[in-house]
């Protein structure tokens, strides 16, 4: 499960007011809730993209910091999909996952790439229960 922030100054539910929704317009009908650091997550067991085995997704509450957009996208194997003689599929999936994660949090691909970056370096000098 990947969690990702928002922008500075803007909030997850002031984005995306109905989170469902927005999944469903994407991906599919949700078919049920999973758990998930507290907080109930949509997933989507038979997305419209043949890319997807399933994709979990939804607001990831935290007490007294802003809710991250939490996100789970399961694929099936690339040759499998061509095999299928579905490879536009692939982009397509490309194009919906960037597309979600940008509504969703405000930030393209690349700013996401950078905050991930950012966490992984900032974890990368905290020292290891010393």
């Amino acid at each position: 499960m990947r969690e990702y922030k928002m922008r500075r100054g803007e909030h997850l539910e002031e984005r995306v007011p109905d989170m469902k929704a927005k999944i469903e317009d994407f991906f599919g009908e949700v078919s049920g809730t999973k758990e998930y650091k507290g907080s109930d997550l949509y997933v989507v067991e038979d997305p419209d993209n043949p890319v997807f085995d399933r994709i979990t997704a939804g607001t990831v509450e935290y007490d007294g910091k802003k809710d991250k957009l939490g996100v789970d996208f399961v694929e099936r194997p690339a040759e499998d999909v061509i095999a299928e003689g579905k490879a536009d599929a692939a982009a397509d999936a490309v194009d919906a996952k960037n597309d979600f994660l940008e509504e969703c949090t405000g930030r393209d691909a690349k700013s996401r790439r950078d905050s991930m970056k950012r966490s992984v370096e900032d974890d990368a000098e905290t020292p290891d229960n010393v």
